[in-house]
């Protein structure tokens, strides 16, 4: 069932407005006819000229929205000066309603254009329907979509230029929840590496539970990847490193090592390097982002460790991969521990409890229930110390630092980190990001 309708009466002329006036009533009409109640909800996207705006030639589509009794309230035209702005404003509409499945009327010859906008501006989430903009006198009209004749293709040109249009409006919108703030750990030298961990704070994702400094993209979310590729623009313009020799790992919640230089797997949880300029990072929500640097050797490493991660070891995974490709000595290594999940918060169901239990009584609470609190960072210390880090070189700070400069509980800070636990499937990301200074 169609939840919204979107008209594109951008790309046409400012001379045609009574030609538009009478055309969307048409169009409205046979929208009425079709849905009833609940009648979905309508938005009209035309191009806003700033001469015309003075003028107020608007004025000319507002009768066409009167008279339609089930649409009443939910009409809204939307006027921009891009195409981008228009579509990111109805996307905004759209989230707030929870909406995902939209119907588009169009010009024929905007059909492409407007298919590469919003590949760029939604994600999987939503489904797209497209119809010819044209009276449409019949149910049958809006309820099947017509058959499409043989597209053609989008030039590389036109690509690039919604893109940069694109780009220009997300760099133009302002930062939501004050400014960018990224937490560093005194136990990395800052006059040799670059280092931080993210909060939610100073980016534009304006979903709740993705604002608003989300760097993480998925098909199951709706955040697309233009919005996370400009939240770390800032963040990198921020924290001073290169966006454009940025990495993240591809997690897998598995202990795959990637080491930078060497042939990439299709997945993996940890990655190293010796190359100065060059970040990597790893994700956390609730999972642990650690960090590992070796001021020695100038290596560094970034792992992501949920609960799986853990129990495979992918903290050691990390720190042997620097050992065998970089010539580490384990005693160098320091390795820090970012924002996660707590003890105070974290639960498993007890089967998968019992493998903490194994590691350390320590690292479940409450182990006769049947889910028990788990303590993901216990286990990872105490795998680290075991494979041959010194516990002075490990930074938790839920045990050596009760004022919390890195390690804070994500589920208990609403306001400053993302939690998969405690926000559900839409749930945002931060990361921890390292690099060796040039």
């Amino acid at each position: 069932m169609v939840e919204a309708v979107l008209i594109d009466l951008f790309s046409l002329p400012a001379n045609l407005q009574n030609n538009i006036q009478v055309l969307l009533c048409n169009v409205l009409e046979s929208i009425e006819k079709c849905f009833s109640i609940p009648a979905p909800f309508v938005y009209v996207i035309c191009c806003q000229r700033q001469e015309s705006e003075r003028n107020g030639e608007q004025e000319p589509l507002l009768p066409a929205l009167r008279d339609f009794q089930c649409l009443k309230k939910r009409v809204e035209v939307v006027r921009a000066l891009t195409t981008a702005a228009a579509l990111y404003t109805i996307k905004q509409n759209l989230d707030e309603k929870d909406l995902s499945i939209i119907k588009v009327i169009l010009p024929t010859l905007r059909k492409d254009l407007m298919k590469v906008y919003i590949d760029h501006l939604f994600t999987a989430v939503y489904q797209f329907e497209f119809e010819d903009l044209q009276v449409a006198s019949t149910c049958e009209n809006i309820q099947v979509a017509e058959p499409q004749s043989e597209e053609q293709a989008v030039s590389a040109e036109d690509v690039a230029l919604i893109r940069s249009e694109i780009q220009t409006y997300l760099e133009s919108l302002p930062s939501l929840k004050g400014e960018l703030n990224i937490l560093r750990s005194s136990l990395i030298p800052d006059d040799i590496f670059l280092h931080g961990f993210t909060t939610r704070s100073g980016g534009i994702s304006y979903i709740p539970t993705l604002s608003s400094c989300n760097l993480f993209s998925s098909s199951k979310r709706r955040d697309p990847q233009v919005v996370v590729k400009e939240n770390l623009r800032r963040l990198a313009n921020a924290a001073g490193f290169n966006p454009e020799t940025f990495y993240r790992v591809k997690t897998d919640h598995a202990n795959a090592v990637c080491v930078m230089g060497k042939t990439e797997p299709d997945s993996y949880d940890g990655i190293v390097t010796n190359q100065k300029g060059v970040t990597i990072a790893a994700p956390g929500a609730d999972c642990i982002p650690v960090l590992f640097a070796d001021p020695v050797r100038k290596a560094c490493g970034a792992a992501h460790s949920g609960w799986k991660g853990t129990l495979l070891g992918v903290s050691m995974a990390t720190v042997n991969a620097m050992v065998s490709e970089y010539g580490c000595n384990m005693k160098d290594i320091l390795v820090v521990l970012g924002p996660s999940v707590g003890p105070c918060c974290y639960k498993l169901p007890h089967e998968s409890a019992k493998e903490f239990h194994r590691i350390d009584p320590k690292c479940v609470r409450l182990f006769d229930s049947p889910n028990p609190f788990i303590d993901i960072r216990r286990a990872t210390r105490i795998l680290l110390e075991s494979g041959g880090i010194l516990p002075e070189n490990i930074q938790d700070d839920s045990v050596t630092d009760q004022n919390q400069n890195v390690t804070f509980c994500t589920a208990c800070h609403p306001e400053k980190f993302y939690s998969h636990f405690r926000d559900g499937t839409n749930f945002g990301t931060q990361i921890g990001f390292i690099s060796i200074k040039d």
